[in-house]
């Protein structure tokens, strides 16, 4: 893997992990809307849309059920 590709972050309840710089500004957007939508219409509907957007099932995962993982703007 590149470390240039790399940063590391610090998150809540998580040592120092290492991640790959978001590049994918469209997912992001995708990402955001999802979640932003959860209060409303449901975890669910949320994932279902995530999915049909194909936007890969562990980052679906991961913001949806793990908001605290999710990477800051």
């Amino acid at each position: 893997m590149v470390m240039s590709m790399l940063t590391e972050t610090n998150e809540v309840g998580d040592d120092m992990a290492l991640r790959r710089e978001r590049n994918d500004m469209r997912t992001r957007d995708l990402v955001n809307q999802a979640v932003a939508s959860v209060p409303t219409l449901g975890l669910r509907r949320a994932a279902a849309f995530l999915a049909a957007m194909n936007v890969p099932a562990d980052i679906a995962v991961r913001t949806l059920v793990y908001p605290q993982r999710r990477r800051a703007n």
